[in-house]
Order: C-alpha cells, then sequence, then structure tokens
C-alpha cells in the first residue's frame, strides 16, 4: 500500500523549515527552562518545610517537566549547532 500526498497532507518545506529555532534560542529555551525549574524547586522546598505534600509534590512534577523540557532543547541546540555529519564521524 502506497501513501500518496495530498493537499491536506502536502508539507511545504520552507514554511516546514522556518518553525525550527536557530541553536542559540534552543540554548535560551534550555536555559529559561532550567530556571523555571529551580523556582519551581524552591517552591517544592518551601512546601515540604510548611508541610504541604500536595504543594511539594505538584511543584516537585512542575520541576521535573521544566528539567525534561530544558535538557531536551540543550540536545537539540547541540545537535543542531554540530550537524549531522559531525555526529557521524565521532561514532
Amino acid at each position: 500500500m502506497t501513501i500518496k500526498p495530498t493537499q491536506d497532507t502536502a508539507i511545504d518545506d520552507e514554511e516546514f523549515c522556518e518553525e525550527f529555532e536557530t541553536p542559540g534560542e534552543c540554548h535560551q529555551s534550555a536555559a529559561y527552562h532550567f530556571l523555571q525549574a529551580s523556582k519551581q524547586h524552591t517552591l517544592a522546598a518551601e512546601a515540604w518545610e510548611n508541610g504541604d505534600r500536595n504543594a511539594t509534590d505538584m511543584h516537585a512534577f512542575m520541576a521535573y517537566r521544566h528539567q525534561l523540557n530544558a535538557v531536551q532543547y540543550a540536545e537539540i541546540a547541540v545537535m543542531d549547532a554540530q550537524g549531522l555529519d559531525e555526529q557521524d564521524d565521532s561514532e
């Protein structure tokens, strides 16, 4: 079974590429998410000290999500900056 692109599924390469961030923008996004993770950890610590376990869990979860986003943006920035050829040579 062969799937043929239709007008609804066809992707304009120029439009598609414009949506991606530059390595610099990815680094900025990573820094933002690391900062937000730090803030959420601080709030989780305060909630723990106040005995509010629900708030502790919520802030810890938000910190974890920001950390995941930060690491992903950092990895994308490095991969985009290196290029595929450089990555293949190192293996």
